[in-house]
């Protein structure tokens, strides 16, 4: 009997997330599948797209709408709280992400740190919070909405620059630690908003990538902080951290988060030797080389190298580049489908 599916795509996104049975392998989007091809389809381009809520909605359910996905990300980039918090920001056109001027960072240490007045009602959260309430109207529970909140080490990137904080964290990491938990809390404090507008499950970016830091340093400055968010973020979390991060892939699935959004630089079969069912895991799908300068054939083939070795929910390893060709991304649901029907019969 050909395959059926059975569920929601809602239900399929939130029965992985939290390990039980699904009629297939999810495809779902922790981070954002927004192309340009996308924003001149729905005239909702960048930076526009990134600062109303409207334009926002209206972009991110072409996840849904147009690709095929089984969860929709209206939070296209890494940078709302940090413009929120003061931070000076690079808007650049409909072809290029926003992004924080970080060679001028807004703070410069632990004593500086703090929410200001009206942050939730800032402009770039509302612009999040107001597009997961439209989003969740129209949607319902018919596919899952999925928000982000950035974690404390890519905040601290943003207010105090990479290289100074880097250099605290081997100057003072007492200091760190205390920053790090101070941050902790705006995150909470938008992941909570979010919760509260309709989000399903949160994406929660912490970039102590594999290129910056070792795993060791992950063990000791956000091992427990990323436990306490468990304990406090009550939707499903998807931890994305990029890069190489098999060395740390043991700590990540102490965590007690839903699902690790992992980086096509580690081998699927690997993280999920590693993870031993223990986190689900998403991704690893290629941006540079497969998504955005080949073609769909090589996109199915990794598609089904992750299915091969039982990645959890399949997606892009990260925020697609903008130019990337509609077929490709159309190819990764239909690689699904074609995979489960195979296996089925």
């Amino acid at each position: 009997m050909p395959f059926q599916e059975t569920m929601t795509p809602r239900e399929r996104v939130m029965n992985a997330l939290s390990g039980k049975p699904v009629d297939r392998t999810p495809v779902s989007n922790p981070t954002n599948v927004a192309t340009v091809e996308l924003m001149d389809m729905m005239d909702a381009p960048f930076p526009e797209a990134c600062r109303d809520p409207e334009l926002a909605a209206r972009l991110a359910a072409t996840g849904y709408t147009e690709l095929g996905f089984d969860s929709i990300m209206p939070y296209f980039t890494i940078i709302q709280e940090s413009s929120a918090l003061g931070c000076e920001m690079q808007w650049e056109e409909k072809d290029n992400w926003p992004t924080v001027r970080m060679s001028n960072p807004v703070w410069k240490g632990l004593d500086d740190i703090r929410v200001p007045t009206g942050f939730l009602n800032h402009r770039d959260n509302v612009a999040i919070t107001g597009s997961l309430r439209m989003l969740k109207q129209e949607f319902g529970d018919e596919v899952a909405i999925i928000g982000k909140t950035m974690g404390p080490w890519t905040l601290a990137y943003h207010v105090f620059g990479v290289e100074h904080f880097l250099l605290m964290t081997v100057d003072d990491p007492d200091a760190t630690m205390l920053c790090l938990h101070k941050l902790k809390e705006i995150s909470v404090l938008f992941g909570e908003a979010q919760i509260e507008a309709g989000a399903d499950a949160l994406t929660f970016p912490d970039h102590a990538t594999g290129d910056l830091v070792s795993g060791e340093y992950y063990e000791r400055f956000l091992l427990e902080l990323h436990q306490e968010m468990v304990e406090r973020l009550k939707v499903p979390l998807i931890l994305h951290i990029c890069g190489n991060t098999l060395d740390r892939m043991d700590y990540i699935a102490r965590t007690g988060m839903a699902a690790f959004h992992f980086d096509s630089k580690n081998d699927p079969q690997q993280a999920m030797d590693i993870v031993d069912g223990r986190i689900a895991l998403v991704g690893n799908i290629n941006n540079p080389e497969t998504l955005y300068a080949r073609g769909p054939e090589e996109v199915r083939q990794e598609v089904y190298r992750c299915l091969d070795a039982g990645v959890n929910l399949i997606a892009p390893e990260c925020a697609i580049p903008l130019a990337t060709k509609l077929e490709n991304l159309l190819e990764i649901p239909k690689a699904v489908r074609d995979w489960t029907h195979e296996h089925a019969a």
